[in-house]
């Protein structure tokens, strides 16, 4: 089709649901649980956080903005995908598929960079505790939390702007469950290959740039606890980084799986699958994951729904 003949569509539609009434009713059902359950963990998290006192550590306010950032990010999918199977009605306008693609990608950039920060105050604790109270100072940590924020909006603007100024001119359906940009770049009926060298060459940064900062901080870690003179000393130093190094694998893993593609021949099952780990059951489990493993915040929670009587 020639320029001059293109129509610009105004809405997509999100084909990635079941067509059985029957398994709508279940993911329903599985995705408000999840949604309810993410939410409440999370709150629970930055509130707990926020209220008791033995939790007002550099340590925690990561914790704590990460916990905020995980229910942003659910919150970008969940909500529409929830309505989407309440309504039946599976479109969604050009602007709200453009934007929702846009927060998720920026709420998903600002993670990376969130969590190699993290890895760094853990780096620091371990490897220079005298010095960590002057190099991770509230304000340090304040303006480090406002980069990675700062870093996400930048790094995914151009692409973004790039997507939005492409012309759809039909199909407009979106094998996926939510305006993922490597299904809406194919519907395109523009050249897309600026933009996928944009979106490579960033995205591909971005993971291995925060990557190789997290595994540096924790091979000097391992080094540095593995220098311990007791078993004891070491278990004790490493037990703070295990939650971390836990969410660490589970984003990565599945990121990088998922947009460092080398075939366009991937499975799309099996992408929405992880796509499912990566945005849905991340968010979910980080709440498990650092609550089971931390005494401190178990306390603090024992306390809060079972307070001590006052003599």
């Amino acid at each position: 089709m020639s320029p001059e003949n293109w129509t610009q569509i105004t809405e997509f539609v999100l084909l990635g649901f079941p067509s059985s009434h029957i398994l709508q009713i279940l993911m329903f059902l599985g995705l408000m649980a999840t949604y309810v359950t993410t939410a409440t963990g999370n709150l629970l998290i930055i509130v707990l956080c926020w209220m008791d006192r033995r939790l007002h550590t550099q340590m925690y306010f990561f914790l704590r903005n990460l916990s905020f950032l995980e229910l942003l990010l659910v919150s970008v999918v969940v909500p529409r995908m929830l309505v989407i199977l309440v309504t039946g009605d599976q479109s969604i306008s050009f602007a709200g598929c453009i934007t929702q693609s846009y927060l998720y990608f920026l709420l998903g950039t600002t993670d990376f960079f969130l969590l190699a920060v993290m890895a760094l105050d853990r780096y620091v604790a371990i490897c220079r505790p005298l010095h960590y109270e002057v190099l991770m100072s509230g304000p340090v940590c304040s303006r480090l939390v406002l980069a990675s924020w700062l870093a996400g909006f930048l790094w995914v603007l151009c692409p973004t702007i790039l997507m939005a100024s492409l012309p759809f001119c039909g199909p407009n359906g979106i094998d996926h469950f939510f305006c993922d940009s490597w299904p809406l770049l194919r519907l395109s009926c523009g050249d897309t290959h600026l933009l996928e060298l944009v979106a490579f060459v960033l995205s591909t940064s971005v993971l291995l740039g925060s990557l190789a900062l997290t595994s540096a901080s924790y091979i000097c870690i391992l080094a540095t606890v593995l220098r311990a003179p007791t078993a004891a000393e070491r278990r004790k130093a490493f037990s703070t980084c295990t939650s971390h190094l836990t969410v660490v694998v589970i984003v990565y893993g599945s990121s990088i799986f998922l947009y460092i593609r080398l075939s366009e021949a991937q499975s799309m099952l099996l992408s929405k699958g992880v796509s499912v780990l990566s945005c849905i059951l991340t968010p979910l489990l980080n709440p498990f994951i650092f609550t089971l493993r931390n005494d401190k915040v178990k306390q603090a929670l024992r306390e809060a729904v079972w307070p001590r009587p006052v003599a």
